[in-house]
């Protein structure tokens, strides 16, 4: 049955290619008509205006038979440039041989008609005449065809190299995406035994000082943590409220290691709680603040977490209280920090940044800057209990821990 309608499909694409192709010569045979008449008129020539209509459309009735045999030989025997002389005087002479054919063809079916009876009064007056004016035109009609033959088939290959440039881009930009997201999954997946490496030396820590309340708690509370993040091992970016979700319980774990040390601030916009940000971007910084801050200070310490939308853009700022950068002032470089920047650069490009560097009133200051957008609509949802408790707390002026 497939190969049935199969078949019938191809005898309609056939069908309608062979009947364009009779319109086609039978708007030139009324073409060229229209000049006969024309020269009938003007010359007062005697002969019915009707012999010069079956005159004209008996040829190029036979030139539309005649067709099909000169597209085959210019696919059989195609003008290469490696062959091109060769077969330019193979198709000189097939011009030729093809004229002289169909000038017979034209002739029989002429002198049956009985069309111009005075010039055409048997076969081989007929022919004479046909070939003394129309035997040029006959060849010039073959190379026409061919010619058209060669323009259709270099504007199809045209389409078709145009058509896998396009397919080329296509598959050029799906590799590009996945290896993009293949880079950002690596720096997901160096980024997370990280945050895992630090937390679990903090418990070895407790457990050496042997603070085995603490150290038990710290596990529950990273277990809360795992938990959570790997609900959204996929997204790439997620809603900030959901990444201060992330941030609550982690520093949650750091509020059993530092205690009444660390005290923490969350300022944020409510029209930014909906805005993208990327996955497990904001723990890094936060770790980092603690870790070279608050961590390399004997006294208690202060965090600050703001985040505002400042036209297109939403800025995040996270500061602390500690002795600051030292040495030259130039940023740490460690593994989350790098990352974090190096997955900014792939999601954002020149969109976004994040500077590192000394507060004015002392510590030290991380900036982030991203597009303002919202988080797709696959991304996960958060309930919000918690950053809206955290957001209270902080209307309340006191120190949240963590």
């Amino acid at each position: 049955m497939r190969r049935l309608r199969r078949a019938a499909m191809d005898t309609l694409k056939r069908s309608r290619k062979y009947g364009l192709l009779f319109l086609v010569w039978n708007a030139m045979g009324l073409f060229l008509f229209s000049q006969g008449l024309i020269q009938k008129i003007v010359t007062r020539d005697p002969t019915p205006w009707q012999h010069h209509l079956i005159s004209w459309m008996v040829g190029v009735w036979v030139w539309f038979l005649f067709t099909p045999v000169v597209l085959w030989l210019g696919r059989r025997y195609r003008l290469e440039r490696r062959r091109l002389a060769r077969r330019i005087a193979l198709h000189l002479c097939l011009s030729v041989l093809v004229a002289f054919v169909d000038l017979a063809a034209e002739a029989a079916v002429l002198r049956t008609l009985r069309v111009f009876p005075t010039i055409m009064t048997g076969y081989s007056s007929t022919f004479v005449f046909l070939l003394i004016i129309g035997f040029h035109q006959g060849i010039l009609t073959y190379w026409v065809i061919l010619a058209i033959q060669y323009a259709f088939g270099w504007y199809r290959g045209l389409e078709e190299r145009r058509r896998e440039a396009l397919r080329l881009q296509l598959h050029s930009s799906e590799l590009e995406r996945k290896l993009v997201q293949a880079h950002l999954g690596a720096l997901k997946m160096q980024l997370q035994p990280h945050f895992l490496f630090n937390t679990l030396n903090a418990i070895t820590v407790l457990v050496r000082q042997q603070r085995g309340p603490q150290a038990e708690e710290m596990l529950a509370r990273l277990s809360d943590l795992l938990r959570l993040v790997l609900e959204d091992v996929e997204a790439q970016e997620v809603p900030l409220s959901r990444e201060l979700e992330y941030l609550e319980l982690y520093l949650s774990i750091e509020q059993v290691r530092f205690q009444d040390r660390l005290h923490v601030k969350i300022v944020v916009e409510p029209e930014c709680l909906d805005a993208a940000i990327p996955y497990m971007a904001l723990q890094p910084i936060v770790e980092n603040a603690i870790r070279h801050g608050i961590g390399r200070s004997s006294a208690a310490g202060s965090l600050v977490i703001r985040a505002r939308r400042s036209g297109d853009d939403l800025l995040i700022e996270i500061g602390d209280d500690g002795p600051g950068l030292t040495g030259q002032g130039k940023p740490k470089r460690g593994i989350g920090l790098a990352n974090t920047r190096a997955r900014l650069e792939q999601l954002y490009g020149a969109s976004a940044q994040l500077t590192l560097e000394n507060a004015p009133e002392g510590g030290a200051v991380a900036r982030m800057t991203l597009p303002y957008h919202f988080a797709a609509a696959d991304a996960v949802a958060v309930p919000g209990s918690l950053v809206a408790g955290t957001l209270e707390a902080h209307a309340a002026h006191r120190p949240a821990g963590r």
